[in-house]
């Protein structure tokens, strides 16, 4: 198994976050390049990835924007302005993990660690839009299914999932 560092991002990796979301999600349901650049111009600080130390490159990445909002809106996936950071609640835009560094528990420890830094930033809850495949995953990783969310993001149905980070045990 390779080594993993959990780490936030650096300004150089942009690339390496727009190359990362492209193959991980299909056409309609990726961010461009210039919506990453612009969630990093925003909000920089709600990345963490994760390193192969031996190679240095990205093996995956969490990253949301902090809002005052309740509900998952599409808004968040193109307006790196609505960033919030005083907001006490966290949209995730994406979890990504290349398929070579897949099932070894890396999405797990990115939500973990993500989870961590989030309720200690005094943020309440962390929500995220998945398709019905990834529902049971999420449920493991401690958020909840809101059901079918209003998200049209890709043309597809997402199920919102709610992640209470005031509860013990996270």
């Amino acid at each position: 198994m390779n080594r993993i560092i959990f780490r936030n991002i650096r300004e150089s990796e942009t690339d390496q976050a727009a190359e990362i979301e492209r193959i991980c999600f299909s056409n309609e349901e990726a961010c461009t390049y210039e919506m990453v650049q612009d969630r990093m111009q925003y909000a920089k600080e709600m990345f963490l990835v994760a390193e192969d130390a031996d190679s240095g490159k990205i093996a995956g990445y969490i990253t949301g924007v902090a809002t005052k909002e309740e509900k998952f809106c599409d808004q968040f996936f193109f307006r790196g302005s609505l960033h919030d950071p005083s907001g006490k609640n966290v949209m995730i835009l994406g979890l990504e993990v290349l398929p070579a560094y897949r099932m070894q528990g890396i999405a797990k420890e990115l939500v973990k660690t993500y989870a961590q830094r989030q309720k200690e930033q005094g943020r309440e809850k962390m929500i995220l839009t998945c398709k019905s495949a990834l529902v049971k995953m999420y449920e493991k990783m401690g958020f909840a299914d809101m059901g079918i969310s209003a998200s049209v993001w890709g043309n597809t149905h997402w199920h919102e999932m709610v992640c209470d980070l005031t509860r013990e045990g996270l």
